[in-house]
């Protein structure tokens, strides 16, 4: 919110923009691709994949040669290698939706080894189960169709590398990416953003499901996108947030009501809703065929960003959700349910590294 109430202030920053056409965000380099069978000498130094346009063959340079790029099957495409200080301030991607959960984002800040983002690009921006969800939110928006926005700021001091691995058996043919940074100064007391994806499926009987965990070192949490799949009849979202903050043992901190109470509902949701930062969407009882809410196999997609109320934590953080739904009269059930999320959360470096993602069959929506 501070960037809109700043928009006044002139500033010495430098605005860039990295696109398939100028693959660094040069100055005066945009649009700048020719309709040839050579490679743009930029585009073969960060290592992508050069295909020859065919729509812009009788206008040439200037004319939108290379608005997408290709992703390969099996391999991992940069698409922004820069020096800092800066931050990034905007991503925009489009992509076939259908193979949201097969790309995996990942960000390196600084030059580090172990990526500090590393998230199934659909579930990066709220739209998981590889089906198009409009999302009004103000860190992240999703528009028809499928024009995926995030707007959480991503400083960096030294450089900033982001890739995209393409898991999907078959070569992706356009991947549209535009991301927007401003060349300037980071201050001391600012910190990097970080992403981890996490997956259980089934939640063992009994346990929390574990949003995210060994995080060391200072920082705040700032969003969590959860999916949820059901496995029992009913309802299911009684589960309390937990939030073990600097040390806590058995009993943490923050500790919520119940899972549609921290995404801003009450009573069971019962209706769809995308708001500035929160929001709930039964993914089954949208489009043609609707089913009911809460039946077994719905599939849940909830979102809360903590913009105006982060979770401060100063030496560790841990977050875990309950899974807790209903049995026969009115006595409360753990769930054995398919559930997966993304933490977001701003620390200063180092981090610990994340878990192995796992495979795409562990990753794959069934």
């Amino acid at each position: 919110m501070s960037n809109m109430f700043g928009i006044t202030k002139v500033k010495n920053g430098k605005t860039r923009l990295i696109t398939a056409e100028n693959v660094y965000g040069e100055k005066g380099k945009g649009g700048m691709a020719t309709p040839t069978d050579n490679a743009q000498p930029e585009v073969l130094a960060i290592g992508q994949r050069w295909k020859k346009d065919t729509n812009s063959r009788e206008l040439g340079q200037k004319w939108k040669v290379r608005p997408c790029i290709e992703l390969p099957t099996g391999s991992v495409t940069t698409i922004m290698d820069v020096d800092g200080p800066a931050t990034i301030q905007h991503i925009w991607v489009a992509m076939p939706h259908e193979r949201t959960r097969d790309i995996i984002l990942r960000a390196y800040w600084d030059n580090e080894e172990t990526p500090s983002i590393e998230v199934p690009i659909g579930d990066f921006f709220c739209n998981p189960f590889k089906k198009q969800l409009k999302i009004n939110a103000i860190p992240i928006n999703v528009n028809p169709t499928g024009a995926m926005n995030c707007y959480l700021p991503m400083p960096f001091r030294k450089h900033a590398k982001i890739t995209v691995e393409n898991r999907y058996p078959e070569d992706m043919p356009c991947f549209f990416y535009a991301i927007s940074y401003e060349l300037d100064a980071v201050e001391d007391d600012e910190a990097y953003l970080h992403a981890q994806f996490r997956r259980t499926n089934p939640v063992k009987y009994g346990d929390d499901y574990v949003i995210v965990d060994g995080i060391k070192g200072k920082g705040h949490y700032v969003g969590t996108q959860m999916v949820w799949q059901q496995n029992s009849q009913g309802w299911w979202g009684e589960g309390e947030i937990k939030a073990f903050i600097d040390g806590d043992g058995e009993f943490p901190t923050y500790c919520g009501t119940g899972t549609e109470d921290y995404f801003g509902g009450a009573w069971c949701f019962c209706e769809n809703y995308s708001a500035p930062f929160l929001g709930y969407q039964d993914t089954m009882t949208l489009g043609d065929n609707p089913r009911p809410f809460n039946a077994v196999g719905n599939r849940h997609s909830m979102y809360r960003f903590h913009m105006m109320d982060p979770i401060r934590f100063d030496s560790d953080l841990k977050i875990t959700m309950q899974a807790l739904g209903w049995r026969s009269e009115m006595r409360y059930m753990p769930l054995q349910d398919d559930i997966a999320s993304v933490a977001y959360w701003y620390q200063i470096e180092p981090h610990n590294p994340f878990p192995t993602l796992g495979s795409r069959n562990d990753l794959e929506i069934i």
